[in-house]
């Protein structure tokens, strides 16, 4: 059955995915090494097959609207299989030998991940990776299943049968629009932040479930149901930005908005938000070749982090 033609440009979607997370459509269009005007007439295109406005064009830059939001919190997703797909080709052409097959979650995969498979590239440079990147239960079963050599998770809990490493250190962060009444007052109660809804990641996300373990550490039971759910950091970002609510995110994820003012970050009294990003892998095995290299990178980039404070 041949793709309607509202969804068979994905390149478009993924350049709103792009304009959402850089905040201009010049910036986007850098970033997909194409000129603006270009840029800004794939997007007209788009929001022409759409039929409603998805963007909000300022003098200032670009910004999604409402309708522009849902519609990037549904196309990230269809976008992350694509290059699942496109991932699983390449591996098809792989020598099977000189792969390395890894699952990360989405911070993980996102914003620390890049950085260490470059420095894999000078150590074994014939390797080719094939990575899925998903949320922390997905990671955990991809490597238990054994689809993937490594994997890198963002939850509290390890899953049974999976041994772990700490690689990385984050922390949680409460992210307002500038205009959201928590942004004049920079702080709120953890008995406040709990009974809000907030715009949140989906069951099973490693962000979720740190952020409901922060709570029940600071002995609050329940906190209010999602006001948004989406399974895209950069969905929930375009939706945080645009008034919709309070998020909840990696400062990883949000250092670039929070620069820029962009983003509100509001302080959350009596609660501790920093949690290790892990590394996994089937319980009495040991990494080797690639993963093994893999596993040494990402451990001394934490390593160092330590011996700079």
């Amino acid at each position: 059955m041949p793709l309607p033609s509202r969804v068979s440009d994905l390149t478009s979607f993924d350049l709103l995915l792009s304009v959402a997370e850089l905040g201009s459509i010049g910036r986007a269009a850098k970033a997909h090494g194409m000129s603006q005007p270009s840029a800004s007439e794939r997007l007209r295109t788009l929001e022409g097959r759409v039929g409603v406005a998805l963007l909000e064009r300022t003098s200032r830059g670009a910004r999604l609207t409402t309708a522009g939001q849902l519609v990037a919190g549904w196309a990230a997703p269809v976008l992350a299989r694509a290059l699942d797909l496109d991932a699983g080709i390449t591996s098809l052409r792989a020598d099977r030998h000189s792969q390395l097959r890894i699952a990360a979650s989405l911070t993980v995969a996102e914003y620390l991940l890049p950085a260490w498979l470059i420095a894999l590239r000078t150590v074994s440079p014939d390797t080719a990776t094939v990575l899925t990147a998903g949320n922390s239960v997905h990671v955990a079963e991809q490597v238990l299943a054994g689809r993937a050599d490594l994997g890198f998770i963002e939850s509290t809990d390890v899953p049974a049968g999976l041994t772990s490493r700490v690689v990385a250190e984050d922390e949680l962060v409460v992210v307002v629009a500038p205009g959201h009444p928590w942004a004049r007052r920079r702080r709120v109660t953890a008995v406040k932040a709990a009974a809000t809804p907030l715009v949140s990641r989906e069951s099973g996300s490693g962000t979720r479930q740190a952020w409901e373990h922060a709570l029940g550490t600071a002995g609050i039971g329940e906190s209010a149901e999602p006001l948004l759910e989406m399974s895209s950091t950069t969905a929930i970002k375009a939706a945080a930005i645009g008034g919709i609510g309070p998020a909840v995110l990696s400062i990883h994820a949000v250092r670039a908005d929070l620069a820029t003012r962009t983003l509100v970050r509001v302080e959350v009294s009596d609660l501790d938000l920093h949690r290790a990003l892990r590394a996994v892998w089937p319980a009495g095995r040991t990494p080797r070749g690639p993963a093994s290299d893999l596993l040494t990178i990402a451990t001394r980039s934490v390593t160092h982090r330590a011996d700079r404070r």
